[in-house]
């Protein structure tokens, strides 16, 4: 049973009632920007979890052939880290 003009109008005057004039379509803008930002989260996860098989080989095998080999001794200490006593 879909809803008819006269309920949408009994419902826009509900919410007259409880939120005033001013405050409407304060809310209508709060309301669609809530839902574009949940939709476009929901889009953009679905692209990113389309992606992601198809570059973590290539980005697992581009991080491996570029990593250089140097020895532990040349290495800077990390942050936080005391430097090793020679």
């Amino acid at each position: 049973m879909p809803i008819g003009v006269p309920e949408l109008l009994i419902i826009l005057a509900i919410l007259l009632l409880l939120f005033g004039a001013k405050r409407l379509p304060n809310l209508g803008r709060q309301l669609g920007g809530g839902m574009r930002e949940f939709k476009d989260s929901v889009t953009r996860r679905v692209d990113r979890d389309d992606d992601e098989p198809e570059e973590r080989p290539a980005l697992a095998a581009a991080t491996q052939s570029t990593a250089p080999a140097s020895s532990t001794a040349d290495q800077e200490p990390a942050v936080g880290e005391r430097p090793a006593d020679s």
